[in-house]
């Protein structure tokens, strides 16, 4: 038996080596080197991982490493995500909602984090959508717009 730090380097082995589109087919994988897992086991390990879906062209993905260096790279990697991935940014006082493309609310939420800014207090995403603490309302509304603009290109 792996122990989770094990099991999630093995995860890491697999999508540097191979293309994966989904978590059944990484459970396959793992299974296939001898590791028991479940899908849900998985689905946990990507979020924690951090794993981000990138597309590889006529409507597929794969998974990937979240790879950016540096603040101007988080910022325009995010850009590049809210173009092709977001499809609405919505606001309630400060609580924001970014609703994206399935499979992509984690990357975007990580890129989110890694730009530590102060008014934004934390991020969380699930599958397709991410929600967004502002500190203030006003800073909400702002991020709000900022996010649409990054939206648009």
């Amino acid at each position: 038996m792996l122990s989770k730090d094990q099991r999630q380097k093995r995860i890491q082995d697999i999508i540097a080596r191979e293309s994966v589109s989904t978590q059944a087919e990484l459970v396959e994988r793992l299974r296939a080197e001898g590791v028991q897992v479940t899908q849900a086991t998985v689905s946990r390990d990507i979020n924690e991982l951090r794993l981000v879906r990138l597309p590889i062209g006529k409507g597929r993905h794969r998974y990937a490493l979240a790879q950016v260096a540096g603040h101007q790279g988080v910022e325009e990697e995010l850009g590049r995500l809210f173009q092709n991935f977001v499809k609405d940014v919505d606001r309630g006082e400060n609580m924001l909602v970014i609703r994206t493309s399935d499979g992509h609310a984690t990357g975007v939420a990580l890129l989110l984090d890694r730009l530590r800014r102060d008014d934004i207090v934390g991020t969380i995403a699930g599958e397709d959508t991410i929600f967004v603490v502002a500190r203030t309302t006003a800073e909400g509304e702002a991020l709000m717009e900022e996010l649409h603009t990054l939206m648009l290109g």
